[in-house]
């Protein structure tokens, strides 16, 4: 199994993209992002076209309705700071020191308040 690949979870009804293996299982996502679940590899087979078109179509619909606008605003990546900005970088390292000590609560404010700023601060 190939990381990326879309496979059909007969167990759940749902087409995921591949991740990786935990133990015995295949960790899939949904289809444009989302909490990934464990799934038996014994119940997958690979997603036929009409399932990839169709979980395509409900990923785009679902960052239409919630406001998630596809590319660079990507949320599934922490946001990296602008170049020559203090605020950025002020920011960005304030991620790190919480990384350093697995503050992950920390991590995320730091990337919100980061996007934050980045929306008001370096878009046109």
């Amino acid at each position: 199994m190939e990381p990326g690949t879309l496979f059909y979870d007969t167990a759940t009804d749902q087409v995921g993209e591949y991740r990786d293996r935990s133990g015995p299982y295949a960790m899939l996502r949904p289809v444009g992002g989302g909490k990934e679940w464990q799934a038996d590899p014994a119940a997958l087979r690979p997603a036929t076209d009409r399932e990839r078109l169709s979980a395509g179509v409900r990923a785009a619909n679902d960052r239409s309705t919630w406001g998630v606008p596809p590319g660079p605003d990507d949320l599934s990546r922490p946001p990296r700071p602008v170049p020559g900005c203090a605020a950025c970088a002020q920011l960005g390292d304030r991620r790190e020191a919480a990384l350093v000590t697995f503050d992950h609560s920390a991590a995320t404010d730091a990337n919100v308040l980061l996007r934050q700023h980045q929306r008001a601060e370096h878009q046109p």
